[in-house]
């Protein structure tokens, strides 16, 4: 038994609904509950921007080769290149991070009630 294909169009208008409805409710969550849906978004393997960063990789890769058949500009699969590694170096970033998060989010909740000490908000980065 074949299953129809769905409207792919129609999928990422879906997604792309969900991702704002889920940065409507993520602003609007107590901070143990925001600190563990960030942890999720950021996650390299299971996250959105983990999945977003593998769509506009796939993207690329299908741009590169209509530009060799001369069906798209080549600007369009640069384009597309140097935003998936920019998210990927933006994914790298974060994966410091995610240990941190994952460790406060899972924190018991009156725990994770206790206000923190102030941190400085600019912090430099060895590299």
């Amino acid at each position: 038994m074949t299953h129809p294909v769905p409207n792919l169009v129609h999928v990422a208008d879906e997604l792309s609904r969900q991702l704002g409805q889920l940065a409507d409710h993520l602003a609007q969550l107590p901070p143990h509950e925001a600190t563990q849906l960030i942890a999720r978004v950021v996650d390299p393997a299971d996250g959105v921007l983990g999945g977003f960063t593998h769509l506009v990789a796939t993207s690329s890769v299908f741009a590169k080769n209509q530009a060799e058949r001369g069906t798209l500009p080549a600007e369009v699969w640069l384009a597309l290149g140097r935003a998936t590694n920019e998210l990927d170096a933006i994914g790298g970033d974060l994966d410091e991070h995610r240990e941190t998060l994952q460790h406060i989010s899972t924190r018991p909740r009156a725990q994770a009630a206790m206000p923190a000490s102030p941190a400085p908000l600019v912090v430099r980065r060895r590299r």
